[in-house]
């Protein structure tokens, strides 16, 4: 089987994996499609501490191929989005409609996998650049066949993290506005998840001028150029006060309902803060290094009621969010085949790296199996 291998120096394309059958409560699915993300690069660049050697990818969908005995909610032939939750569904998180809080969804390291015929991990309970990989029941979703799978495995983490975020997470409400920093897979979805809750103003902040018109394709009314301009003082001039502050340099009124700090710097996050009107909140959605701390003064939080709070996988509950997604998407309102902009086969994978890197890509997209 094929597959791309993180080996602790680097990553490897080898036809030199195996995968074991599937365990009771388990399914193996034929792979089809898998977009990548910065977090898989993050892992590559040790970011995200992970032992080697692991089979990348957690953006996913395919078709279930094989299930455990146990097995109920879906069959072979169906055709699934992989989510990376392997959240327990049980305990007092899943049954409240919160499993991004299950302690279960955190550290699903196993290993179903083997490379040059020793153990090799998954990563993000997912592992979907390879041909088969083999995930918990709660992860496989069932969705249309008529979904095109390149469009679809976007869902399974990109889009249920910056749309959610919106929606699930920050809960915006028509006609509030939102500054959104890093104009990348998960900022274009938080952008465009903006749009579908009705924000009025959507900035959006990028180093990069080329972005400017992915922005705006996806929902974004304006756009900043961060390499050029003073973001937080430009945001500020685009949403002024209505009034006069009466709290002066300490916390001036005016600017965002909600600021999405979608780059994961202590930076961009003070940037995010910096930004909001009273009243407003951010939201941490880009993991940095851990350990990083970014510093705010307390009192231009707690005397006009601002927010800093963190989002995980858009705070999903992926057995709802996906068919969600698909309906949006379905109705013309969720942008998916747009988030497109390359497709490759396994074997051209730094091609979508660089990609990224020059950040001339919205998402790119893996073509893995055949129909």
């Amino acid at each position: 089987m094929k597959g791309i291998v993180y080996t602790g120096d680097g990553v490897e394309i080898s036809d030199e994996l195996g995968i074991r059958d599937p365990g009771p409560k388990e399914v193996r699915i034929n792979v089809m499609a898998a977009g990548v993300c910065h977090s898989d690069l993050s892992v590559i660049n040790g970011t995200i501490p992970w032992k080697p050697p692991a089979v990348l990818g957690h953006e996913g969908a395919g078709i279930v191929e094989a299930v455990g005995a146990e097995v109920r909610s879906v069959k072979p032939g169906d055709h699934v989005v992989i989510a990376t939750l392997a959240n327990c569904g049980v305990c007092r998180a899943c049954s409240t409609g919160h499993p991004t809080w299950c302690l279960r969804s955190l550290g699903n390291v196993s290993k179903p996998f083997t490379y040059k015929g020793e153990p090799a991990s998954n990563f993000a309970a997912v592992s979907v650049f390879a041909e088969q990989t083999i995930v918990s029941e709660v992860q496989a979703i069932p969705i249309p066949k008529d979904v095109p799978f390149t469009s679809a495995c976007l869902i399974g983490c990109g889009v249920l993290t910056g749309v959610g975020a919106v929606l699930n997470r920050a809960k915006v409400r028509p006609g509030e506005t939102a500054a959104v920093f890093g104009v990348g897979g998960i900022g274009l979805n938080v952008i465009q998840g903006l749009e579908i809750a009705g924000a009025t103003r959507i900035i959006g902040v990028d180093t990069q001028a080329s972005k400017e018109s992915l922005a705006r394709q996806f929902g974004a009314t304006d756009f900043i150029d961060a390499s050029t301009t003073d973001a937080v003082k430009a945001i500020r001039e685009l949403l002024p006060a209505n009034s006069a502050s009466a709290a002066g340099a300490l916390s001036p009124m005016g600017g965002a309902t909600w600021a999405f700090d979608c780059v994961g710097h202590p930076a961009v996050l003070r940037n995010a803060l910096d930004v909001l009107d009273w009243g407003g909140g951010a939201v941490a959605l880009g993991i940095p290094p851990q350990g990083t701390e970014v510093s705010v003064d307390i009192n231009s939080l707690a005397y006009v009621d601002r927010t800093l709070m963190g989002c995980r996988y858009g705070s999903s509950r992926p057995h709802h969010d996906v068919g969600m997604m698909i309906d949006l998407y379905k109705a013309g309102r969720l942008k998916l085949d747009e988030l497109v902009s390359l497709t490759c086969p396994l074997e051209d994978f730094r091609v979508i790296v660089d990609a990224m890197h020059e950040g001339t890509v919205a998402r790119g997209v893996l073509e893995i199996g055949v129909l």
